[in-house]
């Protein structure tokens, strides 16, 4: 809160979040976490704070502190299964969402069977608790981190692997202007633990975030959660206002739990066995996994080119890289891109172009970014050189009017063009999107379609390298695009070119921030979305929800994973 981190982990034992004000409980003393927010409260005068719980148990102690409180917003996910797993409380379910003053600030977000993964983890974070974190607007962040959600957990029995955790991390880092504080509450496989500790830490000092795995589509019941959650908060949160909500009684889980009642107590000692058997194999399926995950960081974190003085205007750890040669550039673009360049006005301009990518492909820099007087062209030909490269999926989101719209039918390129008025261009082809949007005068109203909409199509794409270009007419202001930026790095093991045409410095400097990452560019005011905006993005949902599935969140819209 001094300024003088930006953020930190905390390795305490025992945990904290099922002690209550007045009695321990579930190993725990103290509540670290509640306590930590009262001190923030008293000692800086915090109006607002976030607490998430990713422990897979519920924090009720947590919960009974804050539920009447206001200014705590309290966020848990847990398995729950129908109240038949500890602490097996009713108000650890959907529909406990505060008391008093505190209604609508406590969050519970119940799991209802066991083997939860990557994909279900984001589907919360980007259909309830991001757009409601974005509009509380948090001075401050708490996790209580606990790491029995991953995969091999004894308790948890999830499957979601180290990883992910990096990914959360990534997306809380963009709140409280990067003000976090990450606490450790359980987990019971050492090998789960130390891996998913260590993702957790990496991303807090800033490393770039590896690659997620698994099949990205949450799976049914974790949507039919997801879908009960927003309904039961609708009346509380202006992001939903407009959102259609409705109650799901009927869940796919509620056959699972007659089997378990008429399940075999003898079985009690097999399933220690076969949970030992299970910890070996996990320990050595975990070795190999971090192995093909992590990757050597480059060594520079953010490249651009520019003439001299270009580092007075730009944020610490920019480096400027020297241009392409002139006669090195008309070989490429004469061997490769002729199609796209006719004239020699603009083929002096990819310079910077190619040679910032390069470096970027050849993981000499993490990321980087240009100027260009032509940024519909500078984003073709970027497109085409990664491809050419052996990129397999590239993403390029395009910000104005895209006067170049390159072939996306073999899937190796995905194309999200942010533009005022509605391209009829290839409007069938889900691998180019047109998202029809001009930003609300009075803030940002980009969250929306950032988290219901971009966020979950690049991740179920899961693209190697991402392309940002700002071109003519851009629909968008600072703040909505320093937000897309700082989102978009969570992709692509942090690989992003940005590209900028004709642009003012303050852009640059924002976008550069947003790239570097050493502190969260300002996003703007929160403002909720119109009806026409979020029926858009429902419609839009609604179109691609098949092919890419982390759009799901609710059970009408479409077929999950069982």
């Amino acid at each position: 809160m001094a300024g003088k981190v930006r953020n930190g982990m905390a390795l305490v034992r025992p945990p904290g979040h099922h002690s209550q004000r007045n009695a321990a409980n579930g190993f725990c003393l103290f509540n670290n976490v509640a306590i930590a927010a009262e001190y923030a409260k008293l000692k800086y005068g915090l109006q607002r704070i976030l607490i998430v719980d990713w422990d897979v148990h519920h924090g009720q102690g947590t919960q009974y502190i804050f539920e009447e409180d206001p200014s705590v917003l309290y966020f848990s996910w847990h398995r729950y299964e129908h109240q038949e797993f500890w602490p097996s409380l009713k108000e650890s379910d959907y529909d406990a969402v505060g008391l008093g003053k505190g209604k609508g600030f406590n969050i519970n977000l119940p799991w209802n069977k066991v083997g939860m993964g990557n994909s279900d983890y984001l589907a919360a974070f980007f259909h309830v608790l991001l757009p409601m974190a974005f509009e509380f607007d948090p001075e401050l962040v708490i996790v209580s981190s606990g790491y029995d959600a991953g995969i091999g957990d004894p308790e948890g029995q999830m499957n979601a692997t180290p990883e992910v955790f990096a990914h959360l991390t990534h997306f809380l880092m963009q709140l409280a202007n990067g003000k976090l504080c990450v606490i450790l509450e359980g987990g019971y496989h050492l090998k789960s633990l130390g891996e998913s500790v260590c993702m957790t830490v990496r991303t807090l000092l800033g490393d770039p975030v590896p690659q997620i795995t698994g099949e990205m589509a949450p799976c049914l019941s974790a949507v039919e959660s997801i879908q009960n959650v927003r309904a039961a908060h609708k009346p509380y949160w202006k992001w939903l206002a407009y959102e259609d909500t409705s109650f799901l009684q009927n869940l796919s889980t509620k056959s699972h739990l007659l089997k378990k009642a008429n399940s075999n107590p003898s079985t009690e000692d097999e399933s220690q066995i076969t949970n030992n058997n299970n910890t070996v194999k996990v320990e050595r399926f975990l070795e190999l996994h971090m192995k093909n995950i992590l990757f050597p960081v480059p060594p520079i974190k953010t490249a651009t080119t520019g003439s001299e003085g270009s580092e007075h205007f730009l944020p610490e750890h920019v480096q400027l890289v020297k241009e392409m040669d002139e006669t090195e550039i008309k070989t490429l673009v004469s061997g490769f891109y002729a199609d796209l360049v006719k004239e020699d006005k603009t083929l002096l301009s990819l310079g910077s172009t190619f040679v910032i990518l390069d470096k970027i492909l050849k993981k000499e820099v993490c990321n980087g970014i240009a100027a260009s007087p032509t940024a519909a062209l500078s984003a073709a030909v970027a497109l085409r050189h990664s491809v050419r490269f052996g990129f397999q999926r590239v993403l390029c989101v395009f910000v104005g009017d895209m006067q170049m719209i390159p072939n996306t039918e073999d899937g190796k390129m995905l194309i999200i063009n942010i533009c005022e008025k509605e391209q009829s261009r290839k409007t069938g082809c889900k691998h180019y999107i047109s998202l029809n949007w001009k930003e609300d005068a009075g803030g940002n109203d980009l969250f929306s379609a950032v988290l219901g909409f971009i966020l979950p199509v690049a991740y179920s794409y899961q693209p190697n390298l991402t392309v940002i270009a700002v071109g003519p007419n851009r629909n968008l202001g600072i703040s909505g695009i320093s937000l897309l930026v700082a989102l978009l790095r969570g992709l692509a093991e942090s690989r992003v070119f940005a590209v900028i045409e004709n642009t003012e410095t303050s852009l640059m400097q924002s976008v550069a921030k947003a790239l570097v990452g050493a502190s969260t560019p300002p996003f703007g005011i929160y403002v909720p979305p119109t009806q026409e905006k979020v029926n858009k993005i429902k419609a839009l949902r609604d179109q691609f929800q098949q092919e890419w599935k982390m759009l799901q969140c609710s059970v009408n819209d479409g077929t999950s994973r069982n």
